[in-house]
């Protein structure tokens, strides 16, 4: 049995693996971090199951402007309060992107997550993302 720090360790390894996949475009590869009936909830609108969640980023991001400029997602401050094989968890992004000028924020905001272990994994139950800054 993993004790509190490697409970902790493990669900950080899920919060950057999110970023990873999200920024390389990888959205079922994302979506597959959620509960089969996990929510993702963004400040443009929310989707429940794998597959909605997929279609849902992927449809964010067609619609965004083209060509879309390259963005890392990055994760700080993150609190994690453990409950046995449940989580909640909450934290701070920023989106930087290339522009002409060089490098700049391109949003941030706060993330809320619930999180259940589920065969040996975390995993997302459902992942609030409140965004307050924006250019």
């Amino acid at each position: 049995m993993a004790n509190a720090l490697e409970e902790k360790d493990a669900i950080r390894e899920v919060l950057a693996e999110y970023c990873f996949r999200l920024d390389g475009g990888q959205f079922a590869d994302m979506a597959a971090l959620f509960t089969e009936d996990g929510t993702w909830e963004t400040a443009f609108g929310k989707a429940t199951g794998r597959a909605a969640i997929a279609d849902f980023a992927r449809g964010l991001r067609e619609r965004g402007p083209q060509p879309r400029p390259r963005g890392v997602h990055l994760t700080t401050n993150i609190v994690i309060a453990l409950d046995g094989d449940s989580a909640r968890m909450r934290s701070n992004w920023t989106v930087v992107t290339n522009s002409a000028e060089g490098p700049k924020i391109g949003s941030g905001g706060g993330y809320a997550d619930e999180m259940v272990k589920q065969n040996g994994q975390w995993l997302f139950r459902h992942r609030k993302i409140d965004r307050f800054i924006a250019d």
